[in-house]
């Protein structure tokens, strides 16, 4: 039966039995006596009370699919309207969650390919840091220690000041591209690239211990870049934000060749302060590879960041491969996916 049926029917029960008690023995005076208005307001009490009773009944399903569409977050996939009520409610839930279903793709597909040019255009600001300004910075160097060598004793030390600064500006352009383009993951992998990028963030007010368990799955290029993004989202906000002075980065193993990886700190925790973009940036690179991604307080205060990682299909990864390598060596992909910290 139709929503509209229901409420129709509903309120025709209740103005039926209203019209049949005309025709019992209660009788109206004229004037209404004090008993026949306490009669007739008892009546019209009952009436309302049971009209609402069995609206509220009628729309209790649209009320419980009003609630789930508030409570729906993109970022968090998954969630499903329960599919109750009258055939037109159930139909209403049922598309709602078809169409949830096909935003979730659209967004993980609109994602991917954001990230993927954002990614592209990290690698080449930092190939150009690397070759233009670092080449120009070191050829600045050369010239400065040429001039200082001949320069009047006096002027020498000024210059040597001068190199100081230029070499302190050369290492810091060289981080920055190092950050933007993680070399040394491509290179050595992602244990390596953990370790290194511990060893950048450690410093006189903030230690950061690295621990990697045995036996740690291998994972696919994209899924170890969202990885090192992910730690290294967390590691900025734990210096920055967090006024912390000791973080853990653990990467370990799971049971059917999943991956976990764990930072925590001991700062002053998420506290009532929404997500910025920093965090909203890593759940969506977690949705890119099918992760769960959880952020919260630790156990001993401070903050935790857990990523949980599926374990590869490693017969898709093949035919991946296999296609790849079938492909010819053409021009490079930037097929790589994640952003960077804040």
């Amino acid at each position: 039966m139709s929503l509209y049926w229901r409420i129709f029917l509903l309120n025709a029960a209740v103005l039926v039995t209203a019209v049949l008690l005309l025709f019992g023995p209660v009788t109206v005076s004229t004037p209404v006596v004090l008993g026949e208005a306490v009669v007739l307001l008892a009546g019209l009490a009952a009436m309302l009370i049971a009209n609402a009773v069995l609206l509220r009944i009628g729309l209790a399903p649209l009320g419980r699919l009003t609630r789930a569409m508030s409570a729906v977050d993109l970022l968090r996939p998954g969630s499903r309207a329960r599919v109750e009520g009258p055939g037109e409610v159930a139909g209403l839930t049922t598309s709602f969650n078809a169409m949830l279903g096909r935003l979730e793709a659209e967004r993980a597909g609109s994602t991917a390919r954001a990230l993927s040019a954002q990614e592209a255009e990290r690698r080449r600001i930092a190939q150009e840091l690397h070759d233009e300004v670092g080449q120009t910075l070191t050829a600045v160097l050369l010239q400065l220690k040429h001039v200082a060598d001949r320069a009047p004793a006096p002027l020498r030390e000024e210059l040597h000041q001068v190199q100081e600064t230029t070499r302190t500006s050369l290492d810091e352009i060289r981080r920055i591209a190092r950050r933007l383009r993680p070399g040394v993951l491509e290179e050595l992998g992602l244990h390596s690239a953990l370790r290194a990028l511990t060893a950048e963030f450690t410093s006189g007010s903030l230690t950061v211990r690295h621990v990697i368990g045995p036996g740690v799955p291998r994972l696919d290029e994209a899924a170890e870049l969202v990885v090192y993004r992910v730690a290294q989202e967390a590691l900025t906000n734990a210096a920055r934000h967090a006024g912390a002075s000791a973080v853990e980065v653990h990467l370990a193993g799971r049971p059917g060749g999943a991956v976990r990886l764990l930072v925590r700190d001991d700062g002053r925790g998420t506290g009532p302060a929404g997500e910025g973009a920093g965090i909203q940036g890593m759940r969506e690179r977690a949705l890119l590879i099918g992760a769960e991604l959880a952020i919260g307080d630790g156990p001993r205060g401070g903050t935790e960041v857990r990523l949980d990682v599926p374990a590869i299909d490693t017969a898709a990864a093949a035919d991946a491969a296999v296609s790849a390598s079938g492909s010819g060596s053409g021009s490079g992909s930037a097929g790589d996916l994640g952003k960077g910290s804040r």
